[in-house]
């Protein structure tokens, strides 16, 4: 894409309740310059025929999520109505299909799943799959957060290195979320993602497009900039690259830095935008 879009990702909500996904992913992956369509899902609807057409439409890898292996736990912290094991074989229908790598996100919240954080480890060591432990973030506006919930990037690569040793490896690109660790026995890696006790704002080169058609710059933003109203009435591509060049450039967002308990701010929710 002429702006320099090289990586998209379908996120949500959940992508996989579209209907005709294959053909969204197929119109994608025509742009001209993107090489990486990647998707995120909480896999209740990963089977492995859908795994495959998806490969087929152009998808390169996939996200999923799995916040413990403990099925109440795993619900209580979702709100799902399925069980771990539709998860896992999500992740292996997805193998299978051979979109790697698979990366499987783990949100660590104090006094909920932190003690899985070993046990996650343990299950997908040795698999190629890299599991990232998510600090848990004040997205949105409805999920009560507070910095006493939050289990720390450090303390999180303590637990693990209490039973494996492990060490920091160099990123893989300018602006990647996750910080990389592997195993010295050399059974893979893991990525930590620390965006609130180690903000990562200055180095940030993501943007997010709602379904209805509003360009986020932030995670944490609080409004979007309409691009559907300019499509609609009519814009040709210069003027929305102009457009979307322009709230690029003027972009000041770093609420991961001067986060507070107490910060006012009234942010849009991660269901509406995705991760």
């Amino acid at each position: 894409m002429r702006e320099g879009v090289e990586k998209i990702r379908l996120t949500g909500g959940e992508p996989l309740l579209r209907r005709d996904l294959e053909r969204l992913v197929a119109m994608l992956s025509r742009l001209r310059g993107v090489r990486d369509i990647a998707l995120t899902t909480n896999g209740a609807l990963l089977t492995r025929e859908k795994a495959f057409a998806l490969r087929d439409a152009g998808v390169t890898r996939i996200t999923l999520s799995l916040d413990s292996l403990d099925d109440a736990v795993f619900r209580r912290m979702n709100d799902a109505d399925f069980p771990v094991a539709r998860v896992l074989d999500a992740i292996d229908a997805a193998a299978d299909a051979g979109l790697t790598p698979i990366k499987i996100d783990m949100v660590v919240k104090r006094g909920e799943n932190d003690g899985s954080i070993v046990e996650m480890a343990r299950r997908f060591r040795g698999t190629n799959h890299i599991v990232r432990f998510i600090e848990y973030m004040d997205v949105g506006n409805t999920n009560g957060w507070r910095m006493e919930d939050v289990v720390s990037a450090r303390e999180i690569a303590a637990s693990i290195a209490e039973h494996w040793p492990i060490e920091p490896v160099q990123p893989n690109y300018f602006g990647e979320v996750a910080e990389r660790w592997r195993y010295l026995d050399g059974s893979g890696e893991i990525g930590i993602i620390s965006s609130v006790t180690q903000p990562f704002c200055g180095s940030c080169t993501r943007a997010r497009l709602s379904a209805d058609g509003k360009l986020y710059l932030c995670l944490f933003a609080g409004t979007g900039h309409d691009l559907r109203g300019l499509l609609r009435g009519g814009a040709d591509d210069d003027i929305i690259a102009s457009t979307i060049r322009g709230h690029w450039h003027t972009r000041d967002d770093r609420y991961s830095e001067i986060r507070t308990e107490a910060t006012p701010t009234t942010k849009v929710e991660m269901s509406h935008i995705g991760g």
